[in-house]
């Protein structure tokens, strides 16, 4: 089957709304068992920017083999991920640091960001943080630090891809995966903070690189097929490996750096096996891919980048205004109400502006990619393998979202 993969929208709707989950839940104030156990469970919503880079991974990947070998690869791949990124990531740092100064005093916080713009300006962010070992070293923008990190995917990896082989490709990511984990556990056991090695892009690629190592395996020929099929069946074992070495963790205090590291592998691959069978639902069948196939998935997949975008700033400003106090004293106190409010007040504002700006500015930019596409492959249906012909995305329906966005 061709055309456009709507699973892949629902699994980008799902990876944005963990991380709101993290910053409107999983950072509120709790009190009392019950409210304590949801905000916990709240925060693993951080697990959301990993799945965003498997996700990125598989599809970029995927769409640089099917522009592999025709004219322009390289003009039309960066023209589009330029159409895509580049209008909202800087208009909201020209707002932030050049327009907003101008028509007022920045607020202390937005301050502390703004003398240390020059890194955002460069995609460097993730190094800054990493220095630091402190997301507060960058307030209201330093969840642009996976952004940072993807760009750096995108601006080396089509060069890659362009050079090498299928075969050769296959190696090469599983050497980066090796080499990610193996560099994770050398920086934690030389006295780096956990912080900082999560954020520098060598000890994170290897997350993207898992999605790309998946794009490459699900078009080869009867594998492609089988890892479709089976997908669900990966999905579950790589879920319980993941809670066996949690409760070991838990239940003996032993090797807990190592054991995060080693966790921190098992969660790319648990994304990538939830990123192939959420393409179930492309051929009619499974529950997950019905489930990522559907309106409310799909609808936070198609504004997520601007939903990761502004959600974070508004964190902040929540932060800075005191909001969550605000919210308590006008409920008198009752936390659960003051918690709704917070998710409602967060979740609802950030939909709002991040379909606003989509619709009346980013969408008119991605109007543009039209001028930057690859021409069809003419390939027999016979010839072409299956899991080829499953991912086959059509060229002239542009992505809803950034590719990991």
């Amino acid at each position: 089957m061709t055309g456009h993969l709507a699973g892949l929208d629902g699994v980008r709707g799902l990876a944005i709304l963990m991380v709101m989950a993290v910053h409107f839940v999983g950072d509120a104030p709790a009190n009392g068992p019950l409210q304590r156990l949801v905000v916990k469970a709240a925060s693993y919503g951080v697990l959301g920017v990993d799945l965003f880079f498997v996700l990125s991974g598989f599809l970029i990947t995927g769409l640089l083999l099917e522009a592999k070998g025709q004219p322009h690869y390289f003009r039309n791949f960066y023209a589009r991920r330029t159409l895509r990124i580049f209008p909202l990531y800087y208009g909201v740092l020209a707002v932030l640091f050049l327009l907003l100064p101008a028509l007022v005093t920045p607020s202390p916080l937005l301050e502390v960001a703004r003398r240390q713009q020059a890194w955002l300006w460069t995609y460097t962010t993730n190094f800054y943080i990493a220095l630091t070992s402190s997301w507060a070293s960058l307030t209201y923008v330093s969840h642009f630090w996976s952004l940072a990190i993807e760009e750096h995917f995108y601006l080396v990896w089509p060069l890659v891809v362009f050079s090498f082989s299928r075969p050769v490709l296959e190696r090469i990511c599983v050497g980066v995966i090796v080499a990610g984990l193996a560099l994770r556990l050398l920086l934690v056991a030389q006295g780096m903070s956990e912080l900082s090695v999560s954020v520098l892009t060598p000890c994170r690629i290897d997350t993207l690189v898992v999605g790309a190592l998946l794009a490459i395996l699900v078009r080869r020929e009867e594998l492609g097929a089988r890892l479709l099929h089976r997908a669900g069946s990966l999905l579950l074992g790589l879920l319980a490996a993941v809670l066996a070495i949690s409760l070991f963790g838990v239940l003996t205090g032993l090797w807990l750096p190592v054991l995060h590291q080693l966790r921190g592998s098992l969660y790319a691959l648990l994304f990538g096996a939830l990123t192939l069978a959420s393409l179930g639902g492309s051929s009619g069948g499974g529950r997950l891919g019905r489930l990522f196939r559907g309106r409310l998935l799909g609808f936070f997949g198609k504004y997520s980048y601007g939903l990761y975008v502004y959600h974070g700033l508004f964190t902040w400003y929540l932060l800075e205004v005191q909001a969550n106090e605000r919210l308590d004293r006008w409920f008198g106190g009752h936390d659960w109400l003051t918690l709704v409010a917070r998710v409602v007040l967060g979740v609802g504002v950030s939909v709002v502006v991040a379909v606003l700006s989509y619709e009346l500015m980013e969408k008119k930019f991605l109007g543009l990619k039209r001028y930057f596409e690859s021409k069809p492959r003419k390939t027999s249906p016979g010839a072409e393998p299956a899991g080829e012909a499953l991912l086959t995305t059509s060229p002239a329906r542009p992505p809803s979202g950034a590719a990991g966005r």
